[in-house]
């Protein structure tokens, strides 16, 4: 009978245990952090805005022969037929502007986009804070997000610049009606975007070299689209290349730059284009920004061989505390 008490004792310490082990556990919350990661450039904040990502068939990929294409894509640990594919804008504060490249796709794609104006609200940012949008090019993945959910202009106080070759492209009735019956909606969907904006005045163009605002410049990088326009951006002697559209398939597209996508309207352009803007950037050592990168998509380009390349993302890194002169 002497060892009864400790029985219980056991029993209840057991018992009190698993009711403590119980009660610690919580259900997943599930939520992501915001998506925004920011970086100084000189006097130059640089926010990265994610807009979400969306999954492309593989075989969107040109010029690359399918087990090619498995091993490279393989060896990145992407999805294959699949493969997960970034959308990304980035907000510059120049002090003196606040400037928004590219605007992500708003609704246009599908539930997985469209987040970053929350995300903008969520980096500290409103639209009506932005004063300048300029535009990589015109596919819909880049101006969707210039309206709003009652198709009016969501930049309301902003200039919305555009590479005058891609608006004279896709805003081209001509165009339009010669395209494949499968690409027409392409061309009414930049009409019905760009329609608010040009009835205020506020769409414009500009030529390949022009300076938009002190410190950013575009640079011509033609191909994926006839005026597909890439940003340079300088504070200080620290430089940002955005490139826009230059690259869809990390794991494959820097292995093999001559590896087109579908979605290229000059294939052979575009190629060419992004050989020769990736031996400048490895040679610079510049910093490189893109769309389709994985986010916050900034990094270096490092040269592995002839005409080889490899993605390096940014470390993450603290800000500078901010001046409060």
């Amino acid at each position: 009978m002497h060892f009864l008490p400790q029985i219980l004792l056991l029993t209840t310490a057991l018992f009190l245990g698993s009711f403590a082990v119980s009660q610690a556990q919580a259900p997943p919350t599930r939520p992501q952090v915001p998506g925004y990661y920011r970086m100084q450039l000189g006097r130059f904040e640089i926010t990265a805005l994610y807009d979400g990502a969306i999954q492309l068939d593989t075989k969107l990929l040109h010029n690359a022969k399918p087990a090619d294409l498995d091993r490279l894509l393989a060896r990145m640990f992407v999805g294959n037929p699949t493969m997960q594919t970034a959308v990304n804008a980035y907000l510059i504060n120049t002090g003196d502007h606040l400037v928004l490249v590219d605007t992500g796709a708003a609704k246009l794609i599908g539930p997985s986009l469209g987040h970053v104006v929350d995300n903008m609200k969520a980096a500290g940012y409103e639209p009506d804070q932005v004063d300048t949008v300029i535009v990589t090019h015109l596919h819909g993945d880049h101006i969707g997000g210039l309206r709003d959910n009652q198709d009016k202009p969501l930049f309301a106080k902003a200039t919305v610049w555009v590479p005058q070759v891609d608006n004279d492209y896709w805003l081209s009735e001509k165009n339009a009606a010669s395209a494949p019956e499968r690409a027409r909606p392409n061309f009414k969907r930049v009409q019905d975007i760009a329609t608010p904006y040009l009835a205020t005045g506020q769409w414009k163009t500009f030529a390949a070299g022009t300076m938009l605002v002190p410190g950013v410049k575009a640079v011509e990088a033609y191909g994926h689209t006839p005026g597909h326009t890439a940003y340079t951006v300088e504070s200080m002697g620290q430089k940002l290349l955005i490139w826009g559209d230059l690259v869809h398939a990390h794991a494959v597209q820097f292995t093999r730059p001559e590896v087109s996508m579908e979605f290229d309207v000059d294939q052979k352009q575009a190629i060419a284009t992004r050989k020769a803007i990736m031996q400048a950037m490895a040679a610079s050592q510049s910093l490189v920004a893109g769309m389709h990168l994985p986010f916050p998509g900034i990094g270096h380009v490092r040269a592995e061989g002839k005409g080889s390349y490899a993605w390096v993302p940014i470390e993450f890194t603290p800000m500078p505390p901010a001046n409060k002169e």
